[in-house]
């Protein structure tokens, strides 16, 4: 409480003030420690250090670092030195690259400058070059013009009419034959009479019938357009022989001929074809006249027969069935069990031969007239040589059962075809006695002779040079037949004994070429005589057919990378990757000269070094590679381009032609992680056309598969069915000369394909690939054997990796014997054994291995066919069915093998001197 003068009141006051006391007091002190002490303190020390000298500090600072002795202040003052001394590296460093950005400023826009001046010029050089194309072509279409398919020309449906000849026995092409019908560019179309639609239809040979229809419908010359037709064929025999319908007279069949709808008086460009099926056929045509309408058929009286006009032709034994190539006997050895063999009799005899004396000896019938038959002077010769035994030979003059019937004057035929064929098997030679009637020019009893010996490869000894042999006027029976005047009967045994093995093979091979080719089935017969008409007057063949390819639509998914491994190559050049759209071989580069020029070549050669291919009697001429000539350099195509060996691959890629392209052709079936991997390895492959993927699975790709994108086209084939031969049909999808044929597995580097098609290009007949193989004969078991051992020799290239010509692709489907393309359907194997037959065949000559590349190997990939045991044992049965369709070993031995100077290939020490480098 206070009292009025408001001061303190009572004991609560005292506290109050010693608290207050007690508050001043301590803020003092605190401010005394806080300001003074420190102070005082400061003074002291500083006292403290000048009392004891510069030596003896403590607290002030220390000359020359002493202070950092001290471990842990060691490490922050390096730490300030290597900062120091990296920021000023870094400061240098920005001065230079600001200098270096001024100085790339200044290149710039130097650049800037240059690049404005290049693009002038680069204009400039634009308009030289393409005024300079455009010269080059004005140039080259003055003095090579380019040729292409002519337009089809066909004939007039009206017949204008035609000046008759005075005599239609002196019938001649220029003067019975109407050329305006046949224009070159007409295709050859052929016109086939119903045979029911003339009376004489119905007694035709039913055979000849069936197998005379059947080969219409495989010709590509044949028409249902009379109106437009070049030649109008009849088929006139064989008659079928009857008892109750005797054969009409010659007055009638003259005037059933002139009935013929399309005949127009006097049966111009008409054909008369008579098919003989037996040695005694009707000759029912003599003293017919024909008019103007030309006669094939297989008897010919010398008055009846108009050289040049009329045609040869050979007896049709193989009516409706093909040849069996396993009844066929090998071609080797060359010597058989008899030198020559002859079975006949002769019927009925001339005149002079019955009712003259005794036969002269040779010297006296040379003093005076020659005889009308030499037929018993034969007779008395070969059976002097059977006496001597200096040869075995076999001659019978009397049958032992009834001889077939046959013309007078000419040798019948002894027992069946079997029985025939049997003894010809073991003949060397097989003689052929012409008529003795010297005007029986041609007769079907001895073309049934000749045809017999070349099926069974007996070669032909015709005594008698007055014989017409079938197509003589084409072919040049001299190769595989040897002609002996009949007074040369005597020397006949010597002449035959001369001849040496080598040339001995060779008349037996160009023989069994002959009868494949024109004689063995009626396709091959009907064919033959229309090529024989086509060319003689001179039209060009039709081309053969190229296999459609019926494309699989597929997606394609992103670009394909390049596989380091595949595709590095390197300092070595393997040429331009194509930017430009694939471009196929060149066509149609041989004009007329062609049909002209090579007509015996044509019909004449068996397959050889100087002839590629075995013509059929299509005589084809294939769409881009037709035909190959010999020459210096190798074959060439013709209209495949010029191509061939020549100048080095550099300058010119293997010949005249500097770009050429090949297309890759790839069977797969059903492996389609493998076959992607397989086609992105192809991107930027140089000189790559496109890719051909044969798909022979029945199951379609996959729709979500993604396929690559190599920069070029990839067509997908459809196959009808599951075959190995589809990986050698002639796809039209295919435009290039080259093809290499790769398998879906095969790993292959650029470099090499690039080496392999190089090769190629200079041996553009022969299978150019890399893994070799070979055959051998196995003594113990008498056959041949398939080897995949690495060998200092080799016979085959295995198509899994191998360039080979397009042209091959024709002979191996349209040309080989069926049977082969049906033993690889068989076993699902040996096509590339085929393949390899074939071209050794038609060439003689063996592969090319290029590299030491043996074989492949694709790690991760499904099971193979060749991994199965029976693989090899399948080829071995391959090679030997192979053997027995070409009758004899086709495929040759070489130690050549084709090697760049950028392999370094290791050898062992043992097989350094197999090989042979270039």
């Amino acid at each position: 409480p206070t009292g009025r003068s408001g001061g303190i009141v009572g004991n609560s006051g005292q506290p109050w003030v010693l608290r207050r006391v007690r508050l001043t007091w301590l803020s003092f002190m605190l401010f005394f420690i806080l300001v003074f002490f420190p102070l005082i303190a400061h003074y002291y020390l500083t006292t403290i250090d000048e009392a004891g000298g510069p030596d003896k500090r403590i607290f002030g600072p220390r000359p020359g670092g002493e202070l950092c002795e001290a471990k842990h202040v060691q490490d922050l003052c390096r730490i300030r030195e290597s900062v120091s001394e990296e920021l000023l590296q870094l400061e240098a460093k920005r001065q230079e690259l600001n200098g270096e950005i001024a100085r790339l400023n200044l290149r710039i826009e130097a650049c800037k400058r240059s690049i404005d001046s290049a693009k002038q010029d680069l204009l400039q050089l634009k308009n030289v070059i393409s005024q300079t194309e455009h010269s080059y072509k004005e140039l080259m279409a003055q003095n090579q013009p380019k040729l292409s398919l002519p337009v089809r020309l066909l004939p007039d449906k009206d017949d204008p009419g035609y000046p008759p000849p005075k005599s239609v026995q002196n019938c001649r092409l220029h003067t019975c034959f109407d050329y305006a019908r046949c224009p070159l560019t007409s295709g050859f179309p052929v016109y086939v009479y119903d045979t029911g639609s003339y009376p004489w239809g119905g007694k035709l040979d039913p055979l000849v019938k069936q197998a005379f229809a059947s080969s219409i419908k495989s010709s590509v010359y044949v028409t249902d357009n009379p109106n437009i037709a070049c030649l109008y064929i009849v088929l006139v025999g064989e008659i079928h022989e009857s008892p109750s319908s005797p054969p009409a007279s010659p007055l009638d069949l003259e005037k059933q001929l002139k009935a013929l709808p399309y005949w127009r008086l006097d049966g111009h460009n008409h054909l008369l074809v008579h098919l003989s099926r037996k040695s005694l056929t009707q000759n029912f045509l003599y003293n017919v006249s024909t008019g103007r309408a030309a006669v094939a058929q297989s008897t010919f009286f010398e008055n009846q027969f108009r050289e040049g006009f009329d045609m040869v032709v050979s007896p049709l034994v193989h009516a409706l069935s093909e040849p069996n190539f396993l009844e066929v006997p090998p071609q080797v050895p060359v010597k058989r069990k008899y030198l020559f063999t002859f079975q006949g009799e002769k019927v009925e005899s001339l005149r002079s031969s019955l009712l003259e004396a005794p036969p002269q000896s040779f010297e006296e019938e040379m003093e005076g007239d020659p005889p009308a038959d030499y037929d018993d002077r034969i007779i008395g010769t070969l059976k002097a040589v059977q006496d001597s035994h200096l040869d075995q030979v076999l001659v019978e003059f009397t049958c032992k059962n009834q001889p077939k019937l046959s013309l007078p004057t000419e040798w019948a035929l002894c027992g069946e075809r079997e029985d025939r064929l049997e003894v010809l098997n073991v003949s060397t030679f097989a003689l052929v006695i012409s008529p003795g009637d010297v005007q029986l020019v041609a007769s079907a009893g001895c073309s049934m002779r000749l045809f017999e010996a070349l099926e069974v490869g007996a070669i032909p000894v015709v005594l008698g040079d007055h014989s017409k042999l079938p197509y003589h006027h084409l072919i040049r029976w001299s190769e595989a037949v040897i002609m002996v005047p009949k007074p040369r009967i005597t020397e006949l045994h010597f002449l035959l004994r001369s001849i040496s093995d080598n040339d001995l093979l060779a008349m037996r091979r160009q023989g069994r070429f002959l009868w494949e080719t024109y004689f063995s089935t009626s396709e091959s017969i009907f064919s033959t005589i229309l090529a024989s008409v086509r060319t003689s007057i001179q039209i060009p063949a039709a081309p053969i057919r190229e296999e459609p390819a019926q494309e699989i639509p597929h997606k394609a998914g992103k670009l394909a990378g390049t596989d380091a491994n595949m595709a590095d190559n390197g300092d070595l050049d393997l040429g331009p990757v194509e930017v430009e759209p694939p471009y196929a071989s060149p066509r149609f580069l041989r004009n007329f000269t062609y049909t002209a020029a090579d007509v015996y070549r044509t019909w004449n050669r068996a397959p050889g070094p100087f002839h590629l291919f075995p013509h059929t009697p299509l005589d084809p001429v294939l769409p881009s590679e037709a035909k190959f000539l010999g020459s210096g350099t190798g074959f060439r195509p013709i209209g495949g381009g010029s191509g061939g060996s020549g100048k080095e691959f550099q300058a010119a890629l293997g010949g005249n032609v500097p770009r050429e392209q090949f297309t890759v052709v790839m069977l797969t079936y059903e492996r389609e992680e493998v076959l992607m991997n397989s086609l992105e390895r192809l991107n930027g492959l140089p000189y790559l056309n496109k890719v051909v993927v044969v798909w022979n699975s029945p199951k379609p790709p996959s729709d979500d598969l993604l396929w690559p994108d190599i920069g070029l086209p990839i067509v997908v084939v459809h196959t009808e069915k599951n075959s190995l031969n589809n990986r050698f049909l002639p796809w039209d999808a295919v435009e290039t000369e080259a093809i290499l044929s790769i398998d879906d597995d095969a790993h292959l580097r650029h470099d090499e394909i690039m080496f392999g098609f190089r090769v190629w290009r200079e041996a553009r007949d022969r299978i150019v690939g890399f893994p070799g193989r070979f055959h051998a004969w196995d003594v113990n078991h008498q056959s041949w054997l398939y080897n995949s051992n690495y060998s200092c020799e080799l016979s085959m290239v295995l198509t899994g990796a191998a360039f080979f010509h397009k042209y091959y692709a024709y002979l191996y489907s349209y040309v080989m014997p069926q049977a082969i393309r049906d033993m690889v359907d068989e076993y699902i194997n040996c096509e590339d054994i085929a393949m390899n037959f074939l071209v050794s065949h038609i060439t003689r000559k063996p592969p090319i291995k290029v590299t030491s590349r043996w074989t492949f190997r694709c790690p991760g990939c499904p099971q193979a066919l060749s991994h199965d045991d029976s693989h090899f044992h399948e080829r071995h049965k391959c090679i030997n069915f192979f053997v027995k369709v070409y009758g004899y070993m086709p495929l040759l031995y070489t130690q050549f093998r084709v090697d760049s100077v950028l392999f370094k290939t290791r050898l062992p020490h043992d097989k350094t001197k197999c090989f042979k480098f270039i």
